[in-house]
């Protein structure tokens, strides 16, 4: 069908004569709405896909890859588990913890938190919190010290800073001749974190994994052992060899489970704006179909005679086919170009345009991610490509159709 004559036929059909200015017109609008969807489409995946890495990013900041944790969220053999996990394939690091509920209070002012303990020595292995401090440090939680490491939103909202005093009220209870009182103790601040995810920020505390066991009664037991992985995507698989490998004796869970309604639902957005953008460049690739029946009203004469020098219907089907063609081809090549380029420095593009029209498209005490990033994820691009090429063929093929029904007997009755 695409012998060197067809598309020879077919590239000369776009350059267009005096008389069909109007064709060229559509034709050109065609091949940028074409580039201007594909441009959208992989400018608007690779903000979202930069949107998503941030956040997961953030998330994991604070939340390990695999827990590990026994009955009744109480472990107490952990340090000799904690030996067999740092030699296990693909874990970098591991470090327990005490997880518990409680209420802080300062001020006369009261606010739930998860209260965390930790090893300062090692929890720079599993987390990112060490290097979220904005006032004080990790290593400032020492046994025995009562000291706390709070969130900032927390601590804004408690309005206290570092050397300020926060009474821990545990849900835990005291009997006293007085009668059951909660358990309650005085801690300093010592430090504070933004991680910059408002779930952290706002409800979490850090004190140190002696301080809350004691605070807890949890003896020499702590909640669980939190891993970190060398490739985070592996956790479910690994997580599942772990489980099977313990043969039930702990509880095994990973990132996924942890945050699963969160990224499911960032993944179901990605496909519903994909599904939109493109249809922009259907409707771009549609334009191709009214192009091209007007090419074949315009050249229904030349189409005649040469089918009359004897070219079959399946060549004049291949020259309106590689007119259309070349109009997608163009168009998707331009918008690949245009929408890569935009993808790699929108970065650098936003923040221009905020400056020269005084404006901040995300306001810092509004969001926490007050920059657009940006991840251009090249399979994105040669799909996004490779879809719009095939919208563009597959809009030829009624109007190369058409061409190919026409009949030359009538079209040069009159001639």
């Amino acid at each position: 069908m695409f012998k060197p004559l067809i598309l020879y036929i077919g590239l000369r059909y776009t350059r267009a004569k005096q008389r069909t200015q109007f064709i060229s017109f559509i034709t050109l609008t065609s091949v940028l709405g074409i580039a201007l969807g594909v441009t959208a489409l992989i400018a608007v995946l690779s903000v979202m896909n930069g949107f998503e890495a941030e956040l997961r990013e953030r998330i994991l900041g604070m939340t390990s890859h695999i827990t590990i944790s026994g009955d009744n969220e109480s472990l107490e053999n952990w340090p000799a588990l904690d030996a067999q996990l740092k030699g296990a394939p693909h874990v970098l690091g591991a470090a327990p913890f005490v997880n518990g509920q409680v209420m802080l209070s300062a001020d006369r002012r009261v606010s739930g938190s998860l209260l965390r303990g930790v090893l300062p020595q090692a929890e720079p292995q599993v987390s990112e919190v060490g290097d979220k401090m904005i006032a004080g440090s990790l290593s400032a939680l020492q046994a025995g010290e009562y000291n706390i490491i709070l969130g900032a939103e927390l601590a804004t909202y408690l309005g206290v800073i570092t050397g300020d005093k926060v009474t821990v009220i545990s849900p835990q209870i005291n009997s006293t001749p007085a009668g059951i009182l909660p358990r309650m103790r005085r801690f300093t601040v010592a430090g504070i974190f933004q991680v910059g995810m408002y779930e952290y920020d706002r409800n979490m505390a850090l004190i140190h994994i002696e301080d809350a066991s004691k605070l807890f009664r949890m003896d020499n037991a702590v909640s669980g052992l939190r891993l970190k992985l060398d490739e985070l995507f592996n956790a479910p698989q690994i997580s599942r060899g772990l489980a099977d490998q313990f043969g039930g004796q702990y509880r095994v869970s990973d990132w996924t489970q942890a945050h699963s309604n969160f990224f499911r639902a960032v993944k179901t957005e990605k496909k519903v704006m994909f599904i939109i953008l493109l249809l922009i460049v259907a409707v771009a690739a549609f334009n191709i179909v009214s192009t091209l029946v007007m090419v074949v009203t315009d050249k229904r004469g030349d189409i005649a005679i040469l089918k009359t020098q004897g070219l079959s219907s399946r060549s004049v089907m291949g020259i309106f086919i590689v007119l259309g063609s070349i109009i997608g081809v163009i168009g998707t090549l331009l918008g690949t170009l245009g929408g890569v380029l935009l993808a790699l420095n929108i970065e650098t593009i936003v923040p221009a345009i905020e400056k020269f029209f005084h404006v901040q498209f995300m306001a810092a005490d509004v969001y926490y991610i007050s920059e657009v990033p940006s991840k251009l994820v090249w399979a994105d691009v040669w799909m996004i490509g490779g879809m719009s090429f095939a919208l563009s063929l597959l809009a030829t093929l009624y109007p190369a159709w058409q061409a190919s029904k026409v009949n030359p007997a009538e079209v040069l009755r009159y001639e």
